[in-house]
């Protein structure tokens, strides 16, 4: 399973969090980022989304084909983000476009084994895979890209 974590691009600052749109640097950030990953896009790809407005225009920039999920909104944590994945038991690819700093923890989980108060910068991607190695299953990173990079 590739599991894919992609932090909102930057959002104007306010109130009710929930609407908060990205601004005119964020929507450029989550193009290029969306033009990065449409170069390397995996067959089977499931994009989930938060339902805040900065996590759908980022995803937008990507695809259209998005299922928002309740479970992946800024006050969750990587429970529910592993648990809405289905990592590392789900077949395909998974894209999670989601929040810090809950993106960060689940970084930290799956490379250290431990969650701890790792950033991901804002329009950034962390790409992981899981394979089996001599019965012990790891977890790879495949790819960390930042908007400026992409």
């Amino acid at each position: 399973m590739d599991l894919i974590l992609w932090r909102h691009a930057e959002a104007v600052d306010g109130t009710p969090d929930h609407a908060r749109e990205l601004t005119e640097r964020g929507l450029k950030q989550a193009r290029r980022v969306a033009a990065w990953l449409e170069e390397r896009r995996p067959k089977r790809l499931r994009i989930l989304c938060s339902p805040t407005v900065r996590t759908r225009q980022t995803a937008s920039a990507f695809s259209e084909d998005f299922e928002i999920v309740p479970a992946l909104a800024p006050d969750q944590g990587v429970a529910e983000l592993l648990a809405a994945a289905g990592w590392p038991d789900a077949s395909g690819a998974v894209l999670i476009v989601g929040h810090q700093p809950a993106l960060g923890r689940l970084a930290s989980l799956l490379l250290a084994g431990h969650e701890a108060e790792w950033t991901i910068k804002k329009g950034g991607l962390w790409w992981f895979s899981n394979r089996v190695r001599d019965g012990e299953t790891q977890t790879v990173l495949r790819a960390s890209i930042t908007a400026e990079l992409a």
